[in-house]
């Protein structure tokens, strides 16, 4: 006796919505196409710290990213397709899921590793917004450079 439809098609839209992401991210983050911004590809600190960063962590994981949509997918495909008992058909989607969020989180611990290579964008140090101290910015100026407005008055 296989399997209701009524159970087969949930657990194949369970593993097929996210299998076709994450095959979409795989193969955007290879082309070097994947926003940053978006919710798709990796998303760790390291990842965030800059595009060269976030696209350097995309193009690394993104065949460990595609084998997880392949593997969510095909299990999708197969737990409608294989009319296996209800029992085969919910061993075929645990399976698939398990497979496809280890590979995911394989992709991402990858992703991530390869961000932190990247070297950080310079910059500037937390006083230095809006005071036009130049480009050495405020560490360069001497403490004897007081603002006119903070010299007392002689009289």
């Amino acid at each position: 006796m296989s399997a209701s439809l009524l159970l087969s098609i949930p657990l194949a839209l369970i593993l097929l919505v996210p299998g076709v992401a994450a095959l979409l991210a795989g193969h955007r983050g290879w082309r070097g196409t994947l926003d940053p911004s978006s919710a798709l590809g990796v998303r760790g600190p390291a990842a965030q710290v800059s595009t060269q960063s976030a696209a350097v962590a995309n193009r690394t994981a993104a065949p460990v990213i595609a084998a997880a949509g392949a593997v969510l997918a095909i299990g999708g495909l197969l737990t409608v397709a294989l009319r296996l008992p209800t029992a085969a058909t919910i061993v075929v989607f645990v399976v698939a899921l398990i497979g496809g969020v280890a590979l995911l989180v394989v992709a991402g611990s990858v992703g991530e590793r390869a961000a932190t290579t990247v070297p950080r964008p310079a910059t500037k140090p937390v006083g230095c917004t809006g005071c036009a101290c130049g480009a050495g910015g405020c560490g360069g100026a001497a403490d004897t450079d007081v603002p006119a407005a903070e010299v007392p008055a002689t009289s």
